[in-house]
């Protein structure tokens, strides 16, 4: 497995922990993390994979101008 050195490491970790939490809570990504999960994906990876959808997700959201309730009905 490789590891993750570069970049910043406070928004790293943040990006982590929010990933994890939206895994948890929110039925759509709790969905896409189970589904990469029965792919074979390692629970991390999957983690780190929710958090990137996560970060698009909000991106997306600032671009439009829009919050998370009418983002995602």
């Amino acid at each position: 497995p490789r590891r993750i050195a570069g970049g910043r490491p406070a928004i790293r970790s943040l990006l982590y922990l929010a990933g994890l939490q939206a895994s948890r809570r929110d039925p759509a990504f709790a969905a896409f993390r189970a589904r990469l999960e029965a792919a074979g994906k390692r629970p991390k990876q999957a983690i780190i994979a929710v958090a990137r959808k996560l970060l698009t997700v909000l991106n997306a959201m600032l671009r439009d101008a829009k919050d998370y309730a009418t983002a995602n009905p």
